[in-house]
């Protein structure tokens, strides 16, 4: 083969594995939990994310299992993940001079993990893919912290609901933050695949997209 063709070879595929891997392509999964259909707050969320100029590729309307549940929550965070939340619950319990009732914090995990899963199957869910620049960090900042009444107002999450921490372990029950969201990257490449399969997901363009990533704005001037 000439060496000038596998020069066009290398770059096609370099320019294509640039593009996959571009950052606009960053996809992050987002279910909207029972609570948040339950209060019919559906198009809102929606809206929260489209107007910041996310794309959704994949949406679907679902009961979850239990089993299912509680593989999206420990097999793609296992006991690291069981750790964390329990660490912030306590950290919340805290910050209102409360003690936690839990003896450690992956016990508080546990606890946090079944209740969970439980809450997440008990009711019709939406999943989606969103996609788009830092899409995993944006939306976790446009939804809001884990705790609803903490969170900012201007969140989902501090617009539209008001449970904590305190009121969901009295009731011994998971707290009702409307939204899941994947934490980072690494977290929704290991989640969305529980939820979808990959002919679910759509490749397509949005006008809008031409405004937000292409290097050269041509084609505006009449």
């Amino acid at each position: 083969m000439p060496f000038f063709i596998k020069v066009i070879i290398f770059n096609f595929i370099k320019t294509m594995t640039d593009k996959k891997n571009h950052p606009s392509k960053e996809r992050t999964l987002v279910i909207i939990k029972p609570d948040g259909v339950q209060r019919t707050l559906i198009g809102e969320i929606i809206k929260r994310y489209e107007r910041v100029g996310l794309k959704m590729v994949a949406l679907k309307m679902l009961i979850a299992t239990e089993e299912m549940a509680t593989k999206h929550y420990y097999e793609v965070g296992g006991d690291a993940w069981l750790e964390e939340v329990g660490r912030k619950a306590a950290a919340a319990y805290e910050k209102k001079g409360l003690k936690s009732p839990f003896a450690s914090f992956k016990e508080n995990g546990i606890a946090i993990m079944k209740s969970n899963a439980k809450y997440l199957s008990s009711g019709p869910v939406i999943a989606m893919i969103w996609q788009g620049n830092q899409a995993a960090g944006l939306v976790r900042k446009i939804t809001g912290g884990t705790e609803p009444l903490s969170s900012d107002i201007g969140t989902i999450r501090g617009d539209f609901t008001l449970d904590t921490y305190q009121m969901a372990d009295l009731d011994q029950r998971s707290i009702r933050n409307l939204i899941h969201a994947s934490g980072n990257t690494e977290e929704a490449e290991k989640e969305i695949p529980i939820w979808f399969s990959e002919n679910e997901i759509l490749n397509y363009r949005l006008v809008q997209e031409q405004i937000l990533y292409d290097v050269n704005l041509d084609g505006i001037l009449e």
